[in-house]
């Protein structure tokens, strides 16, 4: 795991448009980093990366407690290669994004978007703490719904 350097543009790009139907423009990528370099990480494996994680950080509402102010880690993307998956990779990047945005944005509560239908995801997500406090109705392009799921972030519980 180490954090985004500009250089890795190209790859993580790729790897996006390799494992997700939802892609963003280099100046999208480039802004978040900027912006959030912190909790944007990437994960490498056999001397390439293999999977990456970027953030931002909100001031806004929890979605765990009856709408109190929170600082929140919003989970923009997270993907990785499909012959790297099922090792612990997203686990590992979720766990490092949600230390470092306590650590250095104060971030109390991180949130997400995932589609209803992948059911590895949500199976992940719930094991990592995170429930579903909403459901998104056509929240993707495709017209399919997300959950979005919330979990504290307890800094002692993630170091």
């Amino acid at each position: 795991m180490r954090t985004f350097r500009v250089e890795d543009l190209n790859r993580v790009m790729g790897i996006n448009f390799e494992c997700l139907p939802e892609n963003y423009s280099s100046s999208f990528y480039r802004e978040l980093f900027s912006r959030f370099p912190e909790t944007f990480v990437v994960a490498e494996a056999d001397g390439d990366i293999q999977g990456y994680l970027m953030c931002r950080v909100e001031r806004g509402f929890s979605k765990l407690r009856n709408l109190s102010p929170a600082r929140l880690l919003h989970v923009v993307s997270i993907a990785v290669r499909e012959p790297y998956r099922r090792r612990g990779i997203a686990k590992a990047l979720m766990f490092e994004a949600m230390r470092r945005g306590a650590a250095t944005y104060e971030a109390s509560e991180c949130y997400l978007e995932v589609r209803v239908g992948n059911e590895p995801a949500v199976k992940l997500y719930e094991r990592l703490d995170f429930t579903k406090t909403k459901r998104n109705y056509g929240y993707y392009l495709d017209g399919e719904d997300a959950w979005v799921m919330a979990a504290p972030v307890a800094k002692g519980k993630l170091q």
